[in-house]
């Protein structure tokens, strides 16, 4: 964690910019932009309920479509 303190006569301006050059001397920047749009991968249980979600939907699509119900891109 970065800590810094505002010295006694400092002007805004110029903590300002030892407190950014601070941070991009650490790399924590560089290291939130890297896990910034990071996915978790899924485990197995995850997996099949997505799978058996898929299937659903399909299926009932499908009976859909045969029933007239829906047209040939999935619209009403």
């Amino acid at each position: 964690m970065i800590e810094a303190r505002r010295k006694d006569n400092e002007s805004i301006g110029a903590f300002l910019r030892r407190f950014t050059k601070k941070v991009q001397q650490s790399g924590v920047l560089i290291r939130a932009r890297k896990t910034r749009y990071k996915i978790t991968p899924k485990n197995k249980k995850e997996k099949q309920e997505a799978a058996l979600r898929r299937f659903r939907t399909n299926q009932e699509r499908e009976k859909l479509f045969k029933l007239g119900k829906l047209d040939e891109y999935g619209r009403k």
